[in-house]
């Protein structure tokens, strides 16, 4: 079992478990939690309750890469791959706002996809994880072929001694909060509707890396992050707000997709990013200040997808277009999202 601490908090990874006695038991809920959105959040908050109660650490078991993402590069169909709404990092630290203690990272691979149902209950909920409570979805499924089922998980918890719930869809106002919902929300770029099902505007974090400084010659240097996921739900040209440099946020504009208008041998050529250029930079900050960095990059409007323009000063006239259509949008709004950064 190997463990590490990720972003200064409580949460434990475990990438691998040792199938062996347990030291310790918990309360357990499993699933993707891609973008940790209101309905989990609802599904977290029973489950640190319960293991309150109970006197043991809350744990959620997620997956790396997700089982479907899995799926599709064994069937050689990258189609059937969902959109990817948060970066593991992004999930992990919102796991760790929601107050969970522990979280297993366990890798989605051929081995753990043929093991059948019984044997993830006997293997890894028992012995090596000690559950005393499971909570799961009402869709919740397990095991080789998606076999195992609340009933079969049920029916295990009576005989080996773990409690079992299941937890109906959480709803806003009629709708059934769900990944699925967010990914069709940021693909149609329904910002407002997004941040109501996530419960906050959604955001991505990550180091700021180095690019070929295009931005510069183009009069509009960029803070750049790599998305980890070759298939972001959200892509195209964004009003945003940015949080990690300074003490109040900074707002800018930013470009989050594949850049159709460099070239692909570009340094970053072929990889999802998220370019952007604050409005109004501070003068006490240097050019050069925000490399390496972790900082918070909140999407909140979105102005157009993204487009290829024919040359350079095609793609300055149009960066300058949205540098104006940005500053307009903020400039009509009363008040902007709370951040819960």
């Amino acid at each position: 079992m190997f463990l590490r601490l990720i972003l200064r908090c409580i949460v434990q990874i475990i990438h691998r478990l040792a199938f062996q006695p347990h030291s310790q038991s918990c309360a357990l809920t499993i699933g993707n939690f891609d973008g940790v959105h209101r309905g989990h959040q609802a599904m977290l908050a029973l489950l640190k309750n319960e293991a309150s109660h109970r006197g043991i650490p809350s744990c959620v078991m997620t997956f790396e890469p997700h089982p479907r993402d899995y799926f599709a590069e064994a069937a050689k169909k990258p189609e059937l791959a969902p959109a990817r709404i948060a970066t593991l990092r992004d999930k992990l630290a919102e796991l760790e706002r929601c107050g969970i203690d522990k979280c297993l990272v366990m890798p989605f691979t051929a081995a753990f996809a043929a093991q059948s149902p019984q044997s993830f209950i006997d293997d890894i909920l028992v012995k090596s994880l000690g559950v005393k409570y499971v909570l799961v979805g009402d869709d919740f499924r397990f095991g080789a072929k998606r076999a195992g089922d609340y009933a079969m998980l049920d029916t295990a918890g009576e005989a080996q001694g773990f409690d079992v719930a299941r937890m109906n869809s959480y709803e806003v106002h009629g709708l059934r909060v769900s990944s699925t919902e967010v990914r069709n929300a940021l693909s149609q770029g329904r910002m407002d509707d997004v941040a109501k099902l996530l419960g906050r505007p959604y955001s991505i974090s990550g180091h700021v890396v180095h690019g070929r400084k295009l931005g510069r010659e183009l009069g509009c240097p960029t803070l750049n992050l790599r998305f980890s996921h070759w298939k972001p739900a959200a892509s195209g040209i964004f009003a945003v707000r940015v949080l990690g440099l300074t003490d109040k946020p900074l707002l800018g504009v930013a470009n989050m997709g594949i850049r159709p208008s460099l070239d692909p041998q570009d340094v970053n050529g072929g990889r999802v990013l998220l370019e952007t250029h604050c409005l109004d930079w501070p003068s006490h900050l240097g050019m050069d200040s925000g490399y390496g960095k972790i900082i918070h990059v909140e999407l909140l409007h979105k102005l157009h997808d993204e487009l290829k323009y024919d040359s350079l000063e095609a793609l300055q006239k149009g960066i300058a277009q949205d540098c104006t259509d940005a500053r307009v949008y903020f400039q009509t709004q009363t008040a902007l999202p709370i951040s819960r950064i």
